[in-house]
């Protein structure tokens, strides 16, 4: 991508961006702005006409797209072929929801089958839990489910159980025990009753650390209160892993499969068993049909209609011609909360790479920081910085129709809602606009880049095509940087050393004297005051 005629052509247009009479405050009087620079697909509306480009911009990033042959990689993708090339592995994360007409290879065609024998389990197992078939120790059914697993095997799960929450009361309340802090642990148990609550395990491998010391707890927590795992523990893992040992019944376990990552995850039993268990089945296929149709369109569409595969051009053009660090998702719905922490974890595992897939170092580190806050509570929190600090893309969601349908009174003559759309609607204006002002502290200098995506409401299909938008974005942006979006060995180093200061801990909780190297001073000085419960 980097030597390519359209990229240089693409600093060429940023040098004629970045002069006065192409500030967005210009760009945005245009009658056909909003027409020009937006895309539209059933129940989802993607507005990109406050970011810093023009027709000639777009154009030549539709060139790039082709030129680094991105759709082709997608269609790659979908159909089997190992597209994660450091693993030797496919994506196969949308045949996961009944993408089907993906061309998926004839040799893999067992694939579906296995997906379509983990989905019938899934539904007969969360059947039987709500009907009372299947109960824990001391018979009683079950009201309440902890998700144990850190990462992609609860992040986006999480995301989707509080955005589908409020138009749905749960059947069983998901809690989330990600962090091997203790008190993760202790706080969730002040929620549940024992006798009523599946612990549900998800590790592919069965050895992350973290959720392995947590499994400890839980199982000492059990066995506290008389209760066999085997009634109220849940497995999603890899076929054969130590969590699939006939030798260790569970109540179920479920499947996870090598071509799907964790966080590309949501849509198998990694979301499929929770999101089941919390609202049926059905509402969990109706999330699977709104992902296929995101997929389906990613997978069709031409690139100049291509919504995804647009905003992966934008994000290119952002980051790597005009040089923004950061990008900000800002939902105007408290539902969408975890869907900033949920992209995080897709965009920054996914980009945050330096060499390229055969490991040539980039020119410059692809990927960016990703952050985000609900408006409008963002707007109390970072929004002083986004309009007059460091200038950042923020990518602002709107949500149509709230999930709440209870009774409402008007406040200065608007409903809470109108009111939150009031000050969506004003921020993506006052960011391009900006304002001159006599006092220096209250001019604002606009030209800031955002988008706007917009969705009906927050039912199971509006909720899935979101998220398959991040992702599919995600993806192309990958494939045009020429990286490996499907790997992440930049999370192994710091795994690796606390390995060895584990072990040091380990043998001072024994009373051992240690035979391997002495820690370094900074580590012997953190060591000393974690037994010491004080710093000296």
């Amino acid at each position: 991508m980097y030597d390519s005629d359209s990229f240089n052509s693409l600093k060429t247009h940023a040098s004629r961006m970045n002069t006065p009479e192409f500030h967005l405050k210009h760009l945005i009087k245009d009658p056909c702005r909003l027409t020009d620079f937006s895309l539209n697909i059933p129940g989802f509306f993607y507005d990109f006409s406050r970011q810093r480009l023009d027709n000639s911009v777009r154009q030549t990033l539709n060139t790039l797209a082709g030129e680094t042959r991105a759709k082709e990689m997608f269609v790659q993708m979908a159909a089997g072929n190992p597209v994660n090339p450091t693993e030797k592995r496919a994506a196969l994360h949308t045949a996961a929801r009944g993408f089907l007409d993906s061309g998926l290879k004839p040799e893999n065609t067992q694939i579906l089958s296995d997906i379509r024998t983990v989905a019938r389990n899934i539904r007969i197992f969360s059947q039987d839990v709500h009907k009372g078939r299947i109960t824990g120790t001391r018979k009683k059914k079950f009201t309440d489910a902890v998700i144990v697993g850190i990462g992609g095997s609860y992040l986006g799960c999480e995301f989707v159980y509080k955005a589908l929450k409020p138009g749905r009361h749960p059947k069983i309340n998901l809690h989330f025990l990600s962090n091997v802090d203790i008190d993760n642990f202790g706080q969730i148990l002040t929620r549940i009753e024992p006798d009523t609550c599946l612990w549900i395990i998800v590790s592919k491998s069965y050895t992350t650390t973290e959720t392995m010391a947590n499994l400890t707890q839980v199982q000492a927590f059990l066995n506290r209160h008389h209760l066999n795992p085997e009634d109220h523990l849940v497995t999603i893992t890899a076929k054969g892993s130590p969590g699939d040992d006939p030798s260790n019944p569970v109540r179920a376990s479920f499947y996870m499969f090598d071509f799907i990552g964790g966080r590309y995850s949501v849509s198998s039993a990694v979301g499929g068993v929770p999101l089941s268990l919390a609202f049926g089945y059905d509402t969990f296929e109706q999330f699977l049909i709104g992902c296929a149709q995101m997929d389906r369109h990613a997978f069709q569409a031409p690139v100049q209609e291509n919504i995804p595969l647009t905003a992966a051009l934008i994000s290119i053009w952002n980051i790597q011609i005009l040089k923004y660090s950061a990008q900000a998702i800002i939902p105007y719905s408290s539902a969408l909360s975890k869907l900033p922490p949920h992209v995080q974890q897709v965009y920054m595992e996914s980009l945050g790479k330096s060499v390229d897939i055969h490991g040539t170092p980039l020119p410059c580190p692809a990927g960016s920081i990703v952050f985000g806050e609900p408006g409008t509570n963002a707007q109390h929190s970072f929004f002083q910085l986004a309009h007059q600090g460091p200038a950042f893309p923020v990518e602002f969601i709107g949500v149509l129709k709230p999930g709440y349908t209870g009774d409402q009174v008007t406040s200065k003559g608007v409903f809470n809602h109108q009111e939150l759309w009031a000050n969506l609607i004003a921020q993506t204006q006052a960011l391009a606009k900006g304002r001159d002002h006599e006092d220096p502290a209250r001019s604002f200098s606009g030209n800031r880049p955002s988008s706007l995506v917009v969705i009906p409401d927050l039912t199971p299909e509006s909720v899935g095509l979101l998220l398959s938008f991040y992702e599919a974005r995600t993806v192309f942006e990958g494939f045009m940087l020429n990286i490996n979006p499907f790997d992440q060995f930049g999370v192994e180093l710091g795994k690796i050393l606390a390995s060895g200061i584990r072990r040091q801990m380990a043998e001072k909780n024994a009373g051992t004297p240690s035979g391997g190297t002495p820690p370094d001073p900074v580590t012997a000085f953190y060591l000393k005051a974690l037994f010491n419960g004080r710093i000296d």
